[in-house]
């Protein structure tokens, strides 16, 4: 069923443009107003899937109540009715964000296809909002200790600005969902997370990985190809293992970031990318910097801001939370039962020395699931969580 609010001042308009929806379509479901500031109470009050609106109106016309509704549900979309001498208006009205706009009389199938897109539209508004709650639920930071809930507190504060993370910590302990953290919350959602691994490339990879490469540029280079910073423009590029990174590929991430500029390999033409860089790694990167393995005006650049995500270990008080989470999403992605975990077993659990951190905390949950009874109990902890 689509909710659709008509709001005209005209009633025979309102009744013929209602009775021409309701009987184009069962699942139209039309509501009336009879001026903007009705309509407004209504939007306020109701959800629709779609808003018809006469610009020319009492009380607030159709571009003030158009930026009152864009304030507070924005993602409802508007069809503008004009008569022919609000053109201006009604193209003031486009810029506002309004869907389309329909000339007075207006033309029956013109109406009924902008009333179908505007829909599909909605539709596929409200399915991207769905997926990106999966997806953020998919990488949500999952305790309450001390050091959690600061990390929490700065990915709040810094997600919203520009500036640039490193995130560092041992193998394991979750940067990666610091930086998809840092993505979700800030202006660059809408856009690309492009991920790379320099650890997983080869070094004589990596520059073409990251920047591209044109035709003929090595032996391979068969056609153009982007690489993953023109990917990423306008969105986020997040470096993981960056320590392991070659110096010459160094270099020219430093002048992406200098220049918001970069060369494909082969090329002599650059091109303008808008990038907002996280990076992380597992190495200790002063003392990097110190052997010569690394630039220290690449990681003054990328160091803008620190996050340092803890080992397991030293957030013990959160296993209980983690084993939770773990259970509750291997049930789900098994279709099983979920299995229930003793206070013993997870004092147990406690106990152990997590030097794979939370990957391996998951591991030996899913085996516990797997092996263990009904209830996972410390004697199945000590059979099969054994390292």
């Amino acid at each position: 069923m689509s909710k659709i609010l008509l709001i005209e001042d005209e009633a025979a308009i309102r009744r013929v443009l209602s009775k021409i929806l309701s009987e184009e379509n069962d699942s139209y479901q039309v509501e009336e107003a009879e001026d903007g500031v009705s309509g407004l109470e209504k939007i306020k009050n109701n959800d629709y899937d779609l808003v018809i609106c006469d610009i020319k109106m009492p009380k607030m016309d159709g571009v003030e109540l158009l930026e009152e509704v864009k304030k507070i549900k924005p993602e409802i979309p508007m069809v503008m009715i004009s008569g022919h001498g609000d053109m201006e208006t009604a193209i003031q009205a486009m810029r506002l964000g309004a869907f389309d706009y329909i000339s007075k009389p207006p033309d029956l199938n013109r109406l009924l296809n902008t009333v179908r897109n505007a829909l599909d539209r909605k539709q596929l508004v409200v399915e991207n909002k769905i997926l990106k709650k999966k997806v953020s639920k998919n990488y949500e930071m999952i305790g309450e200790s001390e050091a959690i809930n600061h990390i929490k507190m700065m990915i709040d504060k810094v997600a919203q600005t520009e500036a640039r993370v490193l995130v560092t910590g041992p193998n394991g302990t979750g940067k990666e969902l610091v930086a998809h953290q840092l993505h979700e919350k800030s202006e660059r959602a809408a856009f690309p997370l492009i991920e790379v691994n320099c650890a997983a490339i080869p070094s004589e990879l990596i520059e073409s990985e990251l920047f591209g490469h044109v035709k003929g540029a090595f032996t391979s280079a068969v056609k153009d190809r982007a690489g993953k910073f023109e990917a990423a423009d306008k969105g986020t590029i997040f470096l993981d293992e960056i320590g392991d990174m070659s110096l010459s590929a160094q270099a020219k991430v430093l002048r992406a970031l200098q220049e918001n500029m970069i060369t494909r390999v082969g090329a002599d033409k650059d091109i303008k990318v808008d990038v907002r860089v996280v990076a992380a790694t597992n190495k200790d990167l002063k003392k990097e910097i110190e052997e010569g393995r690394f630039r220290e005006d690449l990681y003054h650049r990328l160091a803008v801001i620190l996050i340092k995500v803890p080992s397991l270990n030293d957030r013990r008080e959160d296993i209980p939370l983690l084993v939770t989470h773990f259970a509750d999403k291997i049930a789900s992605e098994q279709g099983t039962a979920v299995k229930k975990f003793t206070d013993d077993a997870i004092k147990l659990l406690q106990e152990y020395d997590w030097t794979g951190n939370i990957r391996e905390l998951r591991n030996v949950v899913e085996r516990l699931i797997i092996l263990g009874g009904s209830q996972i109990s410390e004697n199945d902890v000590k059979l099969f969580a054994s390292k």
